[in-house]
């Protein structure tokens, strides 16, 4: 199933917000949690994920910094802010009403 580019986009920040709610984390990582969480259904690449990054970031949502890997490589590692964690809350209610009318349309449209 090809999941379209609005939904995608639409989906990105609470995604990203909910990943690094988890813990601190950095591009790659977060590309296979998506990856995971969608049982291999959303494949995104660094040109989608980093603008998502950047901008989260210019708002306070998000903080980076670069720091040593195990093996010695330097990444950069994001994790949410106190702001990031307010937008994600936001972000959660909002899914939670368009969940909520796709669900109610959908059984009317099966009952009917």
């Amino acid at each position: 199933m090809d999941v379209g580019k609005d939904l995608v986009a639409a989906s990105a920040t609470p995604l990203v917000l909910g990943i690094l709610a988890e813990g601190d984390s950095y591009g790659y990582a977060i590309i296979k949690r998506v990856a995971e969480l969608s049982g291999g259904r959303l494949q995104w690449t660094d040109g989608m994920l980093y603008p998502v990054l950047h901008r989260l970031e210019r708002q306070g949502h998000v903080a980076a910094k670069w720091s040593a890997s195990e093996s010695g490589r330097k990444r950069k590692y994001y994790r949410i802010t106190r702001a990031g964690r307010a937008q994600l809350a936001a972000r959660r209610q909002q899914w939670q009403v368009v969940d909520g009318a796709l669900r109610g349309i959908w059984m009317e449209a099966c009952t009917a």
